[in-house]
């Protein structure tokens, strides 16, 4: 074993990789923050769920869901959050915007893709703004 080989194993070792979620959501954050997103919260969970990530767009607080997938995946990750997670979501979001009184606040949904193919540093991103209307509060967000 060489040197780098050696040295590699260590890194490794002491500083494992993060799991593909994970990785995903930092690269999501770092997209939107190069975009002039501020980030307010991430990782929000209370019972029932969690919100990936909370930001403000201008005036507007954004709740980001994030999917990430690997390159071979059958599906391309942002068809995953289908009508029963829109509800989660909306319930978490109503949650956040009660405990924090922001109800006077404009809100919206993104669903942020991240397609991370195979010996690629950077992944695919794609980003789609206000992907749905909260779901049972018709009316309720902007």
């Amino acid at each position: 074993m060489n040197v780098r080989q050696r040295i590699g194993r260590w890194v490794r070792q002491w500083f494992p990789e993060k799991p593909l979620g994970r990785r995903g959501e930092d690269m999501a954050a770092r997209y939107l923050r190069r975009r002039g997103y501020k980030i307010i919260a991430r990782g929000q969970g209370w019972k029932g769920g969690e919100l990936d990530i909370v930001a403000l767009d201008g005036e507007t607080i954004v709740f980001v869901e994030v999917r990430t997938r690997q390159s071979d995946a059958p599906t391309r990750p942002e068809e995953s959050v289908d009508l029963n997670k829109q509800r989660r979501l909306t319930r978490l979001a109503v949650g956040y915007l009660k405990r924090h009184r922001l109800f006077d606040r404009p809100a919206r949904f993104d669903v942020i893709g991240v397609v991370w193919p195979d010996g690629r540093r950077r992944p695919d991103i794609r980003h789609f703004e206000n992907a749905f209307s909260a779901v049972g509060l018709p009316g309720f967000f902007s």
